[in-house]
């Protein structure tokens, strides 16, 4: 596969980079592994001082690291900025955490005299990331400051269209001190991940990325014996319950819905609308996404990106054909966007039900909406779903938010608020979303060793 920096906006291509070969592979591994010898070993204090010098580096760079994102994906400027500060903010919650989240549990043993047992976190090794494209310092952040606080050692191989991120963010983390190879990005094709993953120095994968790519890593990481988890995507529901307050929640779901154009996998892409409000929350919908101005992301005034790149355009363009094929409808919101550069114009789409089209994840700018009659009718629409990730809920009376919430097959729901991510909550999904996850005391635990260690002092039974 070829890892080149496209951009977005302008559809030039800007630099290329080759694959790795068997002997560069070869090479980091041993990296990683003698890294690890020394750093599984070393004291949190150690690791928190670099963990932090990482986290203010991001903030004394903002700027220099979302241009980089814009550049090489098209995000907005402003939320590329947000996005480093956030990643930032992930480095600062493992340096204040990750001694407290991985301290030995004692256990409660039944004979208190047969001695005392404790659970110990321990590091495994060399963690293998695939990363994706949508979110270049976020997604790397949130694998591993967590991993690399544990104790581990990352071997990363981010997405062919952001190649400069990549290597932008393994420079940073040499720069903030970190020992050589303890973070090493690799440019490799999609050969050589079977060839990783068996290798005996690497103890498991994390993956976030499509359906299909964590289908097929799940397997070889099976095969090998190796623990993995996997975020693969979401249709996440934005349930409308009929005392809802309209227009707020209609600049929510507007939102929800369109920023990162659309490219996030927790975007608020079923609206789910009761019908007492249904036609007052679409009017109020429509109003939102007409104030959306496409444009150059670099500048402030623009609030709608384009996409990835043209095959992500393309791509979608593919899905909308499903769905009007199947008789959907389909209708343009919004004002039109240019046609230099990946955008795509925000639509509407409504009269899903029953179609297969239904079940896709729409990445960018196309919203599903449903009507419903009744509440529960509304949970049914959002469990109608082979996925399982995120999902909101809104309404006036919180404790019935949090009733529907309760009853929503996801990993994560909000009331009053679209999915959203930060340093101190967990992320992570079930069904075709996934399994395992990360951030907070839940991502630090998932690739540690939880060993027990028992004192007993008994008289032996002969």
């Amino acid at each position: 596969m070829m890892y080149a920096t496209t951009n977005p906006y302008t559809g030039e291509q800007l630099k290329t980079f080759p694959d790795a070969t068997d002997a560069q592979i070869d090479q980091t591994l041993s990296a990683g592994h003698k890294a690890f010898l020394t750093w599984r070993k070393t004291d949190f204090a150690e690791r928190a001082r670099l963990m932090t010098a990482v986290a203010t580096l991001l903030r004394q760079e903002c700027d220099t690291h979302a241009r980089l994102i814009t550049l090489e994906m098209g995000k907005l400027f402003a939320e590329a900025k947000a996005e480093v500060i956030l990643a930032a903010e992930i480095f600062e919650y493992y340096a204040r955490y990750a001694q407290v989240l991985l301290n030995p549990q004692h256990l409660p043993v039944a004979t208190p005299q047969e001695g005392h047992a404790w659970l110990v976190a321990q590091p495994l090794g060399i963690l293998f990331a695939v990363e994706p494209w949508n979110f270049p310092y976020y997604q790397l952040a949130r694998i591993s400051a967590p991993q690399l606080s544990a104790g581990n050692v990352m071997l990363v191989k981010h997405s062919s269209n952001v190649p400069q991120c990549a290597a932008a963010f393994e420079a940073l983390l040499q720069k903030a001190g970190l020992p050589a190879g303890l973070y090493q990005n690799l440019y490799l094709n999609h050969g050589s991940i079977e060839k990783v993953l068996n290798d005996p120095r690497v103890c498991g994968v994390a993956l976030t990325g499509s359906e299909r790519a964590g289908r097929i890593v799940g397997g070889i990481a099976g095969n090998a014996g190796k623990k993995a988890t996997l975020e693969l995507g979401g249709a996440d529901a934005f349930i409308v319950l009929d005392d809802a307050d309209v227009e707020k929640t209609a600049r929510w779901a507007a939102f929800g819905r369109h920023w990162n154009a659309g490219q996030v996998c927790v975007s608020s892409k079923r609206l789910i609308v009761m019908d007492g409000i249904y036609d007052r929350f679409v009017a109020a919908y429509k109003a939102e996404v007409a104030k959306l101005k496409a444009g150059d992301p670099m500048d402030p005034a623009t609030t709608l990106a384009p996409l990835s790149s043209q095959k992500a355009k393309k791509t979608l363009q593919a899905q909308v054909d499903q769905a009007v094929a199947e008789g959907a409808t389909v209708e343009p919101i919004g004002s039109p966007v240019p046609e230099k550069g990946a955008f795509f114009r925000p639509l509407l789409m409504s009269g899903l039900e029953g179609k297969e089209a239904r079940h896709l994840e729409f990445f960018g700018p196309v919203t599903q909406i449903y009507r419903v009659a009744t509440e529960q009718e509304a949970i049914e629409r959002a469990n109608d779903s082979p996925y399982g990730l995120g999902g909101s809920v809104f309404t006036r009376d919180t404790v019935r938010g949090v009733r529907v919430a309760q009853q929503v097959e996801t990993g994560m729901m909000f009331v009053n608020h679209p999915t959203m991510v930060k340093a101190d909550l967990p992320f992570g999904g079930i069904k075709g979303s996934g399994f395992g996850r990360e951030l907070i005391g839940l991502g630090i635990n998932e690739f540690v060793n939880h060993k027990l260690i028992d004192v007993v002092d008994i008289d032996a039974p002969f």
